[in-house]
């Protein structure tokens, strides 16, 4: 395949280039980029006007439920949402039944996740055998079967032994420990934010405690016997805080924050009535923590931006709030969601585009200084900044049609996604 994206704005994993410029994908590989347009070029041609071209968005924390629960999604069904909410690269979390946590279980997400009609899939693995935190897993032989990072996600690595030893087994070898930081004794029974909503509605409520603690263990753990960590979905602001000082001394430490926790707080879930599709762990939390998320984005404090994509079926989140599964959808409209509140906000584009670009490649160890260099791989993401669309959960591509963005209307939507010699996705021209 040979296409020619012309006219576009390009955005390099860092900054807009000035200007307009021109690339072509030939066999798979961006054959020219630059200000002059291509010589007796022969193939398919799109004119970009107005829209950004930027490096493939990467998901560094997708549940793609497969193996063992494929009725709330599967491979296929995640890959296709992805591509179609701008992502050419997904990590899909290893909590399923069974969990990822052994080299077979990891070969089989990394064939299968080659070979998918949208987004490719990378795998991650357990820290922990059956994620229960009693024996380490085998993670080195999981990362010769492509497993690109390890977390016991959906809950923190329950001993602080095991996860000393993880870091310690990993440090040198470039491979992250993702943490879901949680105090599981702080977590209880807890439904909603420790706070107004707590208080209001009776709900038990999660402190902002709860995850801080399990930042302070990681870091401490961190500072004793290096290694790499990245602290996932993080909502708090003092979370933040201690990111922001460990990052200072030194430390190998990462972050990154969801899409919905950037968007909403418990004021929301207060005004939804309670639906069930406000919840999701950790909980929904101040006016002031959520924008505290954004201070990060701007300061760089905050590397990344994961979707925590968790879909569930409908008869799972359709129920009370105490009843309600955690977890929020949102593959199809997270890019969208963040690059609209950036606007709304004031945040430069470029903050955020880097935190969907460069910065989860860099976790990964994938990233570079050039991400659109003449001979690499055309791994390419386009931008319509002026593109208005409402949410519509029952026209997605992914098993759950539910989202607490459904009816709001974003502006500023992914049009394209292109990996290889593929375009996975290319938007309707109708809004």
């Amino acid at each position: 395949m040979s296409i020619w994206l012309k006219n576009a704005t390009v955005f390099d994993g860092k900054a807009f280039m000035e200007g307009t410029r021109h690339l072509v994908v030939e066999e798979g590989q961006i054959a020219h980029l630059g200000a002059e347009a291509p010589e007796g070029f022969e193939g398919q041609t799109l004119d970009l006007e107005g829209k950004w071209l930027c490096p493939g968005f990467w998901d560094l924390h997708t549940h793609l439920r497969e193996p063992g629960q494929e009725w709330r999604e599967d491979l296929t069904s995640g890959s296709l949402a992805g591509a179609a909410g701008g992502y050419t690269t997904l990590v899909a979390m290893p909590n399923t039944d069974p969990p990822v946590d052994c080299p077979s279980a990891v070969s089989y997400v990394a064939r299968k996740g080659r070979e998918l009609p949208g987004a490719r899939v990378l795998p991650a693995g357990c820290v922990s055998k059956e994620r229960k935190g009693e024996e380490l897993a085998e993670l080195l032989k999981m990362a010769e079967e492509g497993a690109v990072l390890f977390t016991d996600d959906g809950a923190p690595v329950r001993s602080s032994g095991l996860l000393r030893l993880a870091l310690r087994y990993l440090d040198g070898t470039g491979l992250a420990v993702m943490e879901h930081s949680e105090d599981r004794s702080l977590f209880g029974k807890g439904q909603v934010h420790e706070g107004v909503i707590s208080a209001v509605s009776g709900l038990a409520g999660v402190p902002s405690s709860c995850e801080v603690l399990g930042v302070q263990r990681g870091i401490e753990l961190l500072r004793e016997v290096g290694g790499c960590l990245h602290f996932t979905h993080l909502s708090a602001a003092r979370s933040l805080e201690l990111i922001r000082a460990a990052k200072a001394e030194g430390l190998s430490v990462t972050c990154d924050v969801t899409p919905h926790h950037l968007t909403f707080s418990e004021e929301d879930v207060m005004a939804s009535g309670y639906d069930g599709y406000f919840k999701v762990n950790p909980p929904l939390r101040s006016v002031r923590d959520r924008e505290a998320l954004w201070g990060g984005i701007e300061d760089g404090t905050v590397d990344a931006i994961g979707t925590d994509h968790a879909p569930w079926h409908a008869d799972e989140k359709d129920l009370p709030f105490q009843e309600a599964s955690f977890g929020i959808a949102s593959l199809e409209c997270a890019a969208a969601g963040v690059l609209d509140g950036a606007v709304r906000r004031g945040v430069a584009a470029e903050k955020v585009l880097a935190a969907l670009t460069r910065a989860p490649r860099c976790i990964l160890g994938r990233g570079g200084d050039d991400l659109l260099a003449v001979g690499a791989e055309a791994d390419l993401t386009v931008v319509d900044p002026d593109r208005v669309e409402k949410v519509n959960p029952r026209l997605w591509r992914s098993k759950a049609k539910h989202s607490p963005w459904s009816g709001v209307v974003l502006k500023g939507w992914p049009v394209l996604t292109l990996l290889g010699d593929r375009v996975l996705w290319r938007a309707s021209e109708e809004q």
